[in-house]
């Protein structure tokens, strides 16, 4: 074989290889940059509707649809797409303690009833607390600062996450209310997490990928989430803080840990 053709014969092989590394150089980005869950969750669930909407106002919402007894609290202190559960974001944090109450049948989910950062309170004011009285079948929001003030028929049976009233039937009102609540940088872009629920009592769990005023996500929400048929929610802590993880997909904020997330159980 000449000289010129053992060229030609190493430049094809060295070509092949060079298309065969690249292609697999741009699946492997591919994969990093997409939102499907890239790891093995060892507690997946099932039991839920995973939506991904566009508002009129650019908001992109991801949202997913259960029922509140599929609902409990883990501590996991790391970012929740590094977790072994399907859910989204809780409440607010400082470092390691909860500064929003996160209760489930009258246990904190961070440590022992009344300890500091345990979830045992909504530290500082009065803020908007979803809750879910398993009893009565019956979710609300209570503004209270202690997990000892909540209303429920039977404090064995019920979950209660701390967070910021929407008020959604008052349209007025709301955003003087969750001044009062002193929700964090309500005027400025950030991405936002917030849990809702209808008339009919299905609990819709709801994270942004755009960035957004407080005003703006909630309009969003009530646009696109409960076909109209929303009854109350509560503003969740956002920022990077906002994150989702199911089968669907994977939102991990800006890679930050956060102490508690709002678990889907089946």
């Amino acid at each position: 074989m000449s000289t010129r053709w053992r060229m030609i014969r190493a430049s094809t092989i060295l070509l092949g290889i060079v298309v065969i590394l690249g292609g697999m150089l741009l699946l492997l980005v591919r994969m990093l940059n997409s939102h499907h869950t890239p790891r093995v969750v060892r507690y997946p669930a099932h039991d839920y509707l995973y939506t991904e909407r566009e508002a009129s106002n650019g908001f992109k919402l991801h949202v997913l649809q259960t029922h509140p007894s599929n609902i409990t609290f883990e501590t996991i202190r790391q970012n929740i797409t590094l977790s072994d559960y399907y859910g989204i974001n809780g409440g607010f944090f400082y470092e390691s303690a909860l500064l929003s109450m996160a209760v489930v049948n009258g246990n904190p989910a961070a440590g022992a009833l009344n300890q500091y950062g345990s979830g045992s309170e909504n530290a500082k004011y009065p803020r908007g607390t979803l809750v879910w009285d398993e009893s009565a079948n019956k979710l609300s929001v209570q503004v209270v600062s202690h997990a000892s003030e909540l209303q429920v028929r039977d404090r064995t049976h019920f979950w209660a996450q701390g967070g910021i009233s929407m008020s959604l039937g008052d349209d007025a009102m709301w955003l003087k209310r969750a001044q009062l609540e002193h929700a964090p940088n309500w005027d400025e872009e950030r991405l936002r997490t917030a849990a809702v629920y209808d008339n009919s009592g299905k609990l819709y769990l709801v994270v942004s990928s755009t960035k957004g005023t407080l005003e703006a996500f909630r309009t969003a929400i009530i646009e696109q989430v409960g076909e109209g048929q929303l009854a109350d929610g509560i503003f969740l802590d956002g920022d990077g803080s906002s994150q989702m993880q199911v089968a669907e997909t994977v939102l991990p904020g800006d890679n930050r840990p956060v102490v508690q997330m709002i678990r889907l159980i089946r």
